[in-house]
C-alpha cells in the first residue's frame, strides 16, 4: 500500500483515531480528518508516521469543499466522524436533538463522500468505509439482541440511515469500482456517550476491521454490512 492515501474523518480521537493509527502503520498517507485543528494536530504528532492534519468539519459545506480542494487524489475514505445523543426514547428526543446528529452522521457521509469522489476515482482501488453501529440494524432491533429497543432513537436511526447510503452508494459506483461498506464496530470505550464511556472494548479491535475493508482486494465485497468480527450483520 505504499503511496496509497487514506482520508479519516473523526480521527482526532476514538476509533477514527485508532483507524488512522493503523493505517499510518502500514506505511499510508493518513489525513487526520478534524473539525477542531488543534486536537487534531495533537493527534497528529501522537500517531506519527506518515499522518497530516486536514481542518474538516462534516457538517459546514465552507469545510468540506476546502478539504477536498487540498487533495488531489485519495484511495481511502473513512466516513468515521459521529454524535450520539443521550438514552432517550424517541417520543421524549427533541427535533433539534435528531437535527443534530442527523446532521452530523448521515448528511456528513453524503456530502463528505460526494466532495472526495473526484480524488477517489483517480484511485486503482478505491475505497469507502462507513462505520455504522449494531444498534441500526432494523433486523437485530426486532429481535432479542438489543432488548431496550426504543433507546437512543436519533443516533441508532441515522445509523440505520447510513446503511442505506452505503448500499445505495455501492450500487451507484460498482461498475467504477469503487467498493463501499459498512462497519459494526461494536461498543467501544469512547466519548460518543454514556454507554460506550462505561464500556471495555477497545477502539483498536474495531479500528482493525475497519482496516481490513479499507484494504480489501479488488474481489472483495461491496454493499454489506459488517460486524467488527468479520461476520455479516443483517440490515
Amino acid at each position: 500500500m505504499d503511496n496509497s492515501i487514506a482520508l479519516v474523518t473523526g480521527a482526532n480521537k476514538g476509533i477514527g483515531k485508532e483507524i488512522a493509527r493503523q493505517l499510518a502503520g502500514k506505511g499510508l498517507t493518513v489525513y487526520v480528518g478534524s473539525r477542531d485543528a488543534a486536537r487534531g494536530s495533537q493527534a497528529v504528532e501522537e500517531i506519527g508516521g506518515d499522518t497530516r492534519l486536514l481542518n474538516l468539519d462534516v457538517t459546514d459545506a465552507a469545510s468540506i469543499a476546502n478539504a477536498a480542494s487540498q487533495l488531489d487524489s485519495l484511495d481511502i475514505l473513512v466516513n468515521n466522524a459521529g454524535i450520539s445523543g443521550d438514552g432517550k426514547t424517541p417520543e421524549a428526543e427533541s427535533i433539534d436533538t435528531f437535527r443534530r446528529i442527523y446532521e452530523t452522521n448521515v448528511f456528513g457521509v453524503a456530502a463528505v463522500t460526494n466532495a472526495f469522489l473526484p480524488a477517489l476515482r483517480r484511485s486503482a482501488h478505491p475505497r469507502i468505509v462507513n462505520i455504522s453501529s449494531g444498534t441500526g440494524s432494523l433486523t437485530w432491533a426486532t429481535g432479542p439482541q438489543f432488548p431496550h429497543q426504543g433507546t437512543y432513537a436519533a443516533y441508532r436511526s441515522s445509523k440505520t440511515a447510513v446503511n442505506a447510503l452505503t448500499v445505495l452508494y455501492a450500487h451507484a459506483l460498482a461498475d467504477e469500482g469503487i467498493k463501499v461498506n459498512a462497519l459494526a464496530p461494536g461498543l467501544r470505550r469512547t466519548d460518543l456517550n454514556a454507554a460506550a464511556a462505561a464500556s471495555a472494548g477497545d477502539p483498536a479491535e474495531a479500528a482493525a476491521a475497519a482496516v481490513q475493508l479499507a484494504l480489501l482486494p479488488d474481489d472483495g465485497p461491496s454493499g454489506e454490512f459488517l460486524s467488527w468480527d468479520g461476520t455479516l450483520v443483517p440490515w
